[in-house]
This record gives structure tokens, C-alpha cells and sequence, in this order.
């Protein structure tokens, strides 16, 4: 079939054949409807035609054969081209950057901002774009939209041919500076027969390098074997002491004054401290130069450095004090003040041993260029006031109170010893007084005063008032005291040229010297222990006490007759305090107490408490076969005559 020529009965059509459509002949371009050459026959056929190309097609239409004999044609001019058309995506850029001034900010001055310029071919329109940067905080993308930018204020526009590498354009009053194009610029720039410029390094924008230190990976490196950290741990805590002495006698009214000096090894700061006495006349100010870094020369610094305005760093000065320009012996210079170190103390000479070897410390005598202050004598006492009131007038200029034993009187507050004496006096009027000692332990002072005795002729009362006294015949200068120790049974106590006999003492006394033996000597407590013995013997039935004496017939109507008016006398002064003493009694509030109950109320008030003087109390105030007695009863009892 493929060799038969194609005649008419020759043609045979495909019976395999299913498809017959055609295809079309529209296209759409840029959104443009176009006409167009089939590219397959009916069916999806192939079409059999020589596959030209536009430039083929192109040259064969417009070839024009020359005779070889004869005047030869001219060529049909070309045709004429637009330039929107020649010049279509046809673009020129070029790298830029301007500067922008930033105002009240602390850490930075200016910012480099790039940008993209582009050059339009086709209508030499020129458009500015700044790229966009993450997180950058600033407006950016198209800064100058497509359009010709005026060159001068004559109407002339920028062109092609004035934009070049490494050199400044305005826009609209901003300045660019060109750095770069890329290659297509580069290429048609030198086409056209322009020289192109080297390109330049863009400048380094410091805010976007200080985002990136801050945003990059941090890397840390091994510290030395010594760094400030081991010498914190190391070295804290750790301080040298050596001490001064600073010569001032060269100058009006110098003298040789006892300073210290303390290095620190944690940060090798040093501070020199004052060494004060007694009423040496000088201000309490200890500290002569304050803790920090102290170079050997201040002096030493550059002639261009403003010292007035700013302080010194380790930038102008390298040289510092150190441990090894302190030694016994040498004299150092710290800010003009030259001071001789004489010794050191124990911790600042091991240092020196394990740290440079150094066993030997030999002391300096500096004892004898000292002036001796002069020391300061304490009057005699004149008699005025008490010894300690007139010394502290002496210690200081303006006087102040004797300083108390806190301690002491917190210890010993509200104790108080009590004795009983009679006044040994040659005058028979006074030999039988009798007077209470009273010695107050918080405060070592003794109280006398001398009960009222009727028909005496004396006005009892406060004999002294609250003082310490002082032992007869001891210098005013160093006087002594009495104490609880010269007090027992016996004893004789003279006091301002008043001389008393210790007869007797309370039972709290016997008790606090027994607690307190070793403060006092075994004779003062025996002597109490015998005579407290003796008292309690002999002493009589007291006021709420069992009744030993033997009673007569008709002592029993005489106590309850008594204790009746007792009673009484409490329900007339005071009704209340009679349901009072009912109820403290009448705790489960049943409206009875019981016999006991009465017993315990008989010796609270001091009163009678023998078992017939009870029973009878109870018979006179109850009929109750039980023996209780309610508040009727009671109430009844005691107000009745």
C-alpha cells in the first residue's frame, strides 16, 4: 500500500480506524485567542510536512535569488522594529545601600539598609526594592515604585548610561551607593562600549551582626588552669595582713601613726585601716583608703588620658600591687603615703611559705620612734553623788549613766533577801530597834526600813532608801561592797556610822544560799539553817493550822463564834465574793459543796480547820442528813449574827 501512487482508486481507507475528529485550530496566548496550524490529521494522524524552523522559514521567504548576468537587485530594507518590543524583559540590576540615621537609641547610630535597583530597557523606567529580612522590624519590599526618576531640576531623567559601580545616585533627596550589578548588566553595559566600574563590599549593618551574634551558636572554650572563677573558690575568705607604719615626721606636726593593711587575694584589692587607742584625740574614721585594686604608680598614664572626667581602668594602668612587693621590712608607696611594713600575722606567713618560699620573718622595732600618749589620772573622789556617777564624768566629756549588768538583773529581778537586825548603839534609846534588811540581788543595793512600834517615841518607816553601801574603811578609789555573803546570823553591819546585828532571815533566803552553796561560805548557811531551825520549833499554831494546844469546855462555842465572825465580816465588805466562794467550790454547779469543800474554804481564809470546829460549822448551817450545804444555807450562815 505505501508504494501504490496516491491516484484516484489507490486510496484504501484504514478499516483499524475508530477516530475521526478533527483537531483544532484556536489557541489561546497571553489571553488572546490566535489562530493556529493542526499539528495532528483526522484521528490523531500525523501530518507528513517538513519540520522548519522560524529561522529557515524565515530565510527562505525572504530569499531572493541574484542573476549571475546583470545589474544585481538591491535588498528590501529590514523591517522596523519598536523598542518596547526589542527592549521587552530586558532589565538591568544593580546592588545599592543608603544609610539610615537612628536617633535616641543607646546602641546604635545608623543602619545599613540594601537594596535591588532595577533598570527597565523598554521605557527607562527605574524601580527600588528592598528585600524583605525575618523579624527585622521594619517596613520593607517596594521602596520606589516603577517610574522615571528625575535626574536635575533641567527635566533630565536617569538613563542607563549615568548608573555605574562605586558611585552615589539620588532618588528623590535619598542617596544610594551602587556596589555591584549582576551579569547581564555587566555584559550590555560593556556592548554598548561602557567601561564597568570594580564592584565594592557592601558595609556590614552593626544591628543585624549584633542579631546574629546573639541568634548564633554559642561556643565556650576551656578556661586557663587558673581563671577568676578558681580564684573566687580558691582564694575567698583569704586575706593577708600586714602591719604599718606610716613616718609622718617630716612634715609640720607629723608623727608615726600604727596603720594595717589588708590584701584581698579573691580580686588582689587592698585596703589600709587605721589602728585607734584610747583617747588618742582622733576622729573614729577606720578605714584611711577604701577596698579596691591600688597601682603602684597613679601618676603613670597617658598625657591624653581626660583624668578629671573618667577613672582608671585596666587600660592605662597594668601595673598593680601585688603579694610580692609587701615583705617585712620594705617600705611601700601607696598614693604618696609611704608606710613601713614591720610585721605580719600567722596566716599571712604560711602564704608567704607555700607561695615563695619564704621561712624567715624578722620583726622590725618601731617601738621607739612612737611618742607615749600620755596617760590619763582619775581624781579623787570628792564625795558627791555615788563613785560611779563622779568616774563617768572623768571617762568622758559629756557624762553618762554607769552601765548596768543586764544579765544580772534579769537573772536576779524580783529576788530579794530579807533579814531581820537590831541597831547596836551605845544611846539607850536606840539599842533596841528593831529594823528589816532588805538586799536586792539584780542590783547588789540594800533597802532598810524599821516597823511601827506603838508608844516608842520613833516614826518607823524607810530608814534608807535604795543604795549600795560600801564597807567601812575601804579607799573611795576602790571601795567594796556588801554582799549576800556578809550577811548570816551574827554578823555586824555598819552602815553610814550606823551599826545593825543580823538576828534573823526569811526562809527564802536559807533557800537561795542551799541552791547557790558555792557563792557563799558554809558558816553564813549553818548559821541560817540553826536559827530558821529553832524558829520553826518553837513557833506557835498559825491562823489555818492544826490546833495542837488543848482546849478547855467551852473553847469550841468560842471558835465557831469566831470563825462566824469572820465569815461575817467578809459577806458585809464584800457580798459578792460570798457566791464566789461558794462556786469556785461547787464545780459540777449540783447546788451542794461537801465538808471537805468547807475545810478547804476554812484554810484559804487562814481560819480554824480541826475536824470538830468543821462538823459544827456544818450542823449550825444544814439540816441535810448527807452533811451538804447549799447556797441558801451558806448564804444564811454567813450573813446571820
Amino acid at each position: 500500500m505505501e508504494g501504490l501512487p496516491f491516484l484516484p482508486g489507490n486510496s484504501f481507507s484504514d478499516p483499524t480506524q475508530n477516530k475521526y475528529h478533527l483537531s483544532h485550530t484556536l489557541g489561546y496566548k497571553n489571553g488572546y485567542a490566535m489562530q493556529k496550524r493542526p499539528e495532528v490529521g483526522i484521528g490523531g494522524k500525523p501530518i507528513e510536512y517538513n519540520q522548519l524552523n522560524q529561522a529557515d522559514l524565515d530565510h527562505l521567504a525572504n530569499f531572493n535569488p541574484t542573476l549571475t548576468y546583470g545589474q544585481a537587485k538591491q535588498a528590501p530594507p529590514e523591517d522596523f522594529i519598536p523598542a518596547h518590543v526589542a527592549w521587552d524583559k530586558k532589565v538591568l540590576k544593580f546592588n545599592a545601600y543608603y544609610k539610615q540615621t537612628v536617633h535616641e537609641s543607646q546602641n546604635e547610630f545608623y543602619r545599613v539598609r540594601p537594596v535591588d535597583i532595577y533598570y527597565y530597557l523598554e521605557d527607562d523606567s527605574i524601580a527600588v526594592i528592598e528585600p524583605h529580612v525575618e523579624n527585622s522590624g521594619m517596613p520593607q519590599g517596594k521602596l520606589i515604585k516603577r517610574q522615571r526618576l528625575p535626574k536635575n531640576d533641567r527635566g533630565d531623567n536617569w538613563h542607563w548610561k549615568d548608573i555605574n559601580n562605586g558611585m552615589n545616585v539620588t532618588f528623590y533627596g535619598k542617596v544610594f551607593r551602587i556596589t555591584n550589578c549582576d551579569k547581564f548588566t555587566c555584559d550590555f553595559l560593556e556592548s554598548e562600549g561602557l567601561a564597568v566600574n570594580p564592584p565594592e563590599d557592601q558595609p556590614k549593618d552593626p544591628y543585624i551582626e549584633r542579631r546574629k551574634e546573639a541568634a548564633a551558636l554559642r561556643t565556650y572554650t576551656t578556661p586557663p588552669s587558673f581563671d577568676k572563677l578558681k580564684q573566687f573558690l580558691e582564694l575567698d575568705r583569704k586575706v593577708l595582713r600586714f602591719f604599718c607604719m606610716w613616718d609622718d615626721r617630716s612634715n609640720m606636726f607629723g608623727e608615726m601613726r600604727p596603720f594595717v593593711i589588708h590584701y584581698y587575694l579573691v580580686d588582689d584589692t587592698l585596703e589600709v585601716r587605721e589602728c585607734h587607742q584610747a583617747n588618742d584625740g582622733r576622729d573614729p574614721f577606720p578605714v584611711l583608703i577604701g577596698r579596691h585594686k591600688v597601682p603602684k604608680d597613679r601618676n603613670n598614664v597617658p598625657s591624653s588620658f581626660p583624668s578629671v572626667v573618667m577613672e582608671l581602668s585596666d587600660n592605662e594602668i597594668k601595673n598593680y600591687f601585688t603579694p610580692k612587693d609587701f615583705m617585712i621590712g620594705q617600705t611601700v608607696s601607696i598614693y604618696g603615703r609611704r608606710f613601713l611594713v614591720y610585721e605580719v600575722d600567722n596566716f599571712t606567713k604560711a602564704f608567704y611559705y607555700h607561695n615563695f618560699g619564704i621561712t624567715e620573718f624578722p620583726s622590725v622595732d618601731v617601738k621607739g620612734g612612737m611618742k607615749d600618749l600620755p596617760k590619763m589620772e582619775i581624781p579623787p573622789y570628792n564625795n558627791f553623788g555615788s563613785l560611779e556617777d563622779s568616774l563617768q564624768s572623768c571617762l568622758s566629756l559629756i557624762p553618762q549613766p554607769p552601765k548596768k549588768d543586764f544579765i544580772k538583773m534579769l537573772e536576779n529581778d524580783h529576788k530579794v533577801l530579807r533579814f531581820e537586825a537590831v541597831m547596836d548603839s551605845i544611846r539607850p534609846e536606840d539599842s533596841g530597834r528593831r529594823f528589816i534588811i532588805s538586799y536586792r540581788l539584780a542590783d547588789d543595793m540594800l533597802t532598810i526600813y524599821e516597823p511601827q512600834v506603838r508608844n516608842s517615841g520613833i516614826i518607823g518607816g524607810k530608814f534608807l532608801e535604795r543604795t549600795r553601801v560600801a564597807k567601812p574603811g575601804c579607799p573611795p578609789d576602790g571601795p567594796e561592797y556588801y554582799g549576800p555573803q556578809d550577811f548570816f546570823i551574827g554578823a555586824v553591819i555598819e552602815i553610814f556610822n550606823h551599826r545593825f546585828v543580823i538576828t534573823g532571815a526569811d526562809a527564802f533566803v536559807l533557800t537561795y544560799m542551799e541552791e547557790h552553796a558555792s557563792q557563799f561560805p558554809p558558816g553564813t548557811i549553818n548559821s541560817l539553817r540553826e536559827k530558821l531551825g529553832q524558829t520553826q520549833a518553837t513557833k506557835e499554831m498559825v491562823k489555818g493550822g492544826p490546833m495542837k494546844v488543848k482546849r478547855s469546855q467551852g473553847d469550841l462555842d468560842q471558835l465557831v463564834k469566831q470563825v462566824r465572825a469572820q465569815l461575817k465580816k467578809i459577806a458585809i465588805t464584800d457580798k459578792s465574793r460570798v457566791d464566789e466562794m461558794f462556786l469556785r467550790y461547787d464545780r459540777d454547779r449540783s447546788g451542794f459543796i461537801s465538808v471537805e469543800n468547807m475545810r478547804d474554804l476554812c484554810r484559804r481564809l487562814q481560819l480554824p480547820v480541826d475536824d470538830d470546829v468543821i462538823l459544827a460549822l456544818v450542823q449550825q448551817c444544814t439540816m441535810d442528813q448527807e452533811g451538804r450545804i447549799s447556797l441558801e444555807d451558806f448564804r444564811r450562815f454567813v450573813e446571820s449574827s
